[in-house]
Formats: C-alpha cells, structure tokens, sequence
C-alpha cells in the first residue's frame, strides 16, 4: 500500500528537508461521498413524482411573508458577501458568486411560479428577464472566468479613476 500524502508539512523536519507544503494531487474526497449524492439524486426522482401527484395545488400559508423576507435578506447578505470577495480578489469568489447566482435562479423561478394573478406573473416574468436571471448570468461567468473578471473589474476601476470611463 502507497503512504498516504498529507498536505501538511511535517513540523519537526527542517524546511529545506520538508518540501514543498502543497501536494502534488489535488486531495479527492472520500468515494462514498460521490455515490451518496448518486443515490440522493437517485432518491430524488420517486420522491418529485410522488410530489407531483400528491402535493395541493393550493396551499395557504400563515408564514409566507417571512418565508420571502428571509429569503431576500440572504440574498441580499450573499451579493454583499460576493461584492466584498469580488473587490478583494478573495477565493472565496467563486463559491459566493455560485450561491448568489443559485439564489437569483431560485428566485425568479418562484416568484414566476407562485405568482396570482397575471398582472403578478407579468412582472415576475420580466423581473426574471430583466434582473434575476441576467445577474445570475454574470454570477456564472465569475465562476467559470474569474482570472478575466478580476482583470475587466480592475481596468474598469482604473479607467473610472483616470477619467476616461472605460
């Protein structure tokens, strides 16, 4: 059996004896791991078809207002947290901006789909169109590019400080 290879650095051991701290391998998850999500996503079929031909069409809550509030308050917290990751070139960009972005999904998706009336369904459409799903849209390209979104933010500041705009 291989050793195995511990991304830590071995203290005891003088520094030019150590190496380097960061492992060659990326360090993988435990292979459960994988094959519990299978199994949820499995799972997860029976369960919306079940759903589907059990769940009211109607259903009245006392607490929905909180449900909307609360839900906007976190995404108001993740655009802030992803705002300050974004101007600090943090690591962390990457998980905010997917989290901010699956908010915005989910939120024009429900607001699309609990609307009431068709003047509701109206403007939670061009809502979706108009802001959610376009912002969700520059959350994605943060994620799959952030090397060139750091450097578009950084010459977009720096032309803002120069004065010539862009």
């Amino acid at each position: 059996m291989a050793p195995s290879r511990n991304p830590l650095p071995d203290p005891d051991r003088p520094a030019s004896v150590r190496g380097p701290s960061v492992p060659d391998e990326p360090q993988r998850l435990p292979r459960w791991l994988a094959w519990a999500f299978a199994l949820i996503a499995v799972f997860l079929v029976p369960w919306t078809l079940w759903l589907t031909f059990s769940l009211p069409t109607r259903h009245v809550t006392h607490h929905y207002d909180v449900a909307w509030v609360g839900f906007d308050i976190g995404l108001a917290v993740a655009f802030a947290a992803t705002a300050v990751a974004a101007l600090r070139a943090s690591p962390w960009l990457q998980v905010l901006a997917t989290l901010t972005g699956t908010m915005l999904v989910c939120d024009a998706w429900f607001d699309t789909v609990t609307a009431t009336s068709r003047d509701e369904q109206i403007v939670a459409i061009l809502e979706a169109a108009v802001a959610e799903l376009p912002l969700a849209a520059l959350c994605a390209w943060i994620v799959f590019d952030t090397t060139r979104f750091h450097e578009a933010v950084e010459r977009i500041y720096f032309a803002a400080r120069r004065g010539d705009g862009a």
